[in-house]
């Protein structure tokens, strides 16, 4: 999983799992990218909890690095827990640093979360983005996902009820 340019052009990320050691970088750059653009979960505070848990095991994590420093992250999880659904897979979080967007990096991600997905033998990969995200949702279209549905006002962020638009596409 690793990318590559034309000469003179910022390197293509690379794309690989995540491991242990990353839980650092990563937490720094979820804490750096909030924003009520995209987070529903209130602004981290110290002190700051580890990146992975029980629940968000490295193994649900790819990375992207870029002239080698991680520059982002997208995890892939189950939605749910029931056998009925394990040929489904979902975007349960990506987050790209600052100095990194504009350059293909969470377009990277998103196509490595694609293959990740079939390569575990899944069907289907969906993902939930906030309806006022309008980066993120065109380029979640951009890469075949389609809206198949939307919570109306779901979330209030910043004083304004936001939508939570479901997306998703076989893989």
């Amino acid at each position: 999983m690793s990318g590559s340019s034309a000469p003179g052009a910022p390197s293509a990320p690379c794309i690989r799992p995540a491991v242990l050691a990353d839980g650092e970088v990563l937490a720094l750059i979820d804490r750096v990218t909030w924003s009520p653009l995209h987070a529903v979960m209130p602004r981290p505070e110290p002190p700051y909890a580890d990146f992975f848990d029980e629940r968000h095991p490295p193994e649900e994590y790819l990375v992207a690095e870029s002239e080698g420093r991680v520059v982002g992250y997208v995890r892939i999880g189950r939605p749910t827990p029931l056998d009925c659904n394990a040929h489904v897979r979902q975007i349960q979080g990506l987050a790209v640093a600052g100095e990194a967007r504009g350059r293909g990096v969470g377009r990277a991600l998103v196509r490595a979360a694609v293959e990740e997905t079939r390569r575990r033998g899944a069907r289907r990969l969906t993902l939930r983005v906030l309806g006022h995200n309008a980066p993120a949702r065109a380029l979640y279209a951009s890469e075949g996902f389609t809206e198949e549905g939307v919570l109306p006002g779901e979330f209030l962020l910043a004083g304004e009820y936001v939508d939570d638009v479901l997306m998703g596409r076989a893989v």
